[in-house]
């Protein structure tokens, strides 16, 4: 009697034989927490929508224990997610091209890094100027 041997379907864990294609999921999976934190803020617009009391109670939430964790959860993973998009940047990118020369890929990143930067220090003296 032969014995058969077990069907193994070809795809299986085609990403798991590349450590390129290992972060490439990484970075995907990440983008689920961009999207909770998307949700956290759909909850809180509609808190304010429904009045005082409500947003109230909603950055009541915001500050207890478990909330904060899980922001930090988020925002580590955001800015890992944050991380690897920049850095796989000039593979996405056609073919940037100044003075004749082809642009570097690790100038594209770090210019997406500090463009990055200067964005959030510019939104930072903005909302700060407000504040005050």
């Amino acid at each position: 009697m032969s014995k058969r041997k077990p069907y193994v379907r070809p795809m299986d864990g085609w990403w798991q034989k590349n450590p390129y294609f290992i972060e490439y999921m990484i970075h995907e999976g990440t983008a689920l927490f961009v999207a909770a934190y998307g949700f956290v803020l759909l909850c809180g617009l509609w808190h304010l929508s429904q009045g005082e009391a409500a947003w109230n109670g909603f950055i009541a939430a915001l500050q207890s224990p478990l909330a904060l964790l899980f922001h930090l959860i988020l925002l580590a993973m955001i800015g890992y997610h944050s991380y690897t998009w920049f850095k796989i940047m000039p593979r996405t990118l056609p073919p940037v091209i100044v003075g004749g020369k082809r642009v570097s890929a690790a100038a594209i990143t770090a210019g997406g890094f500090a463009a990055t930067l200067l964005a959030s220090l510019a939104l930072l003296g903005i909302v700060w100027g407000i504040s005050q």
